[in-house]
């Protein structure tokens, strides 16, 4: 996985951002995994549907159109659930409540930019 940042224009809205790189880390996701923190999110590409299968805890999403627009908002996904949206290429898995504080929106575009590790550091 890589570690990147979540962007509305030059705003960071999410300062850790882990991005699946492969199909095993889609398939996976947050299986396993605790709780996200707040500031931290999970952003699955491509992906237009997830499930809270096997989960202990409650997600907020955001379903992320090819455009990097947020095509829709879901708000506290608790665990044996599914959500999906229609047209979207990625999807932002973030902590349950995350999003409802956030200036994120149906509408707004996003970026995800990768940071880079400092020099001396080993990736996780």
């Amino acid at each position: 996985m890589k570690l990147g940042a979540l962007y509305v224009g030059d705003h960071c809205v999410l300062p850790r951002v882990w991005r699946a790189e492969n199909a095993w880390e889609r398939a996976r996701g947050l299986l396993g995994r605790p709780a996200l923190k707040t500031g931290e999110g999970f952003w699955i590409e491509p992906c237009a549907s997830v499930h809270t299968i096997g989960m202990g805890y409650s997600l907020d999403l955001a379903f992320i159109d090819a455009n990097g627009c947020v095509a829709r908002l879901a708000h506290d996904v608790k665990p044996l659930r599914m959500a999906s949206q229609f047209g979207a290429r990625a999807t932002l898995e973030t902590a349950a409540g995350e999003l409802s504080t956030s200036i994120l929106c149906t509408g707004s575009q996003v970026k995800w930019r990768e940071i880079m590790p400092s020099a001396g550091t080993q990736a996780a």
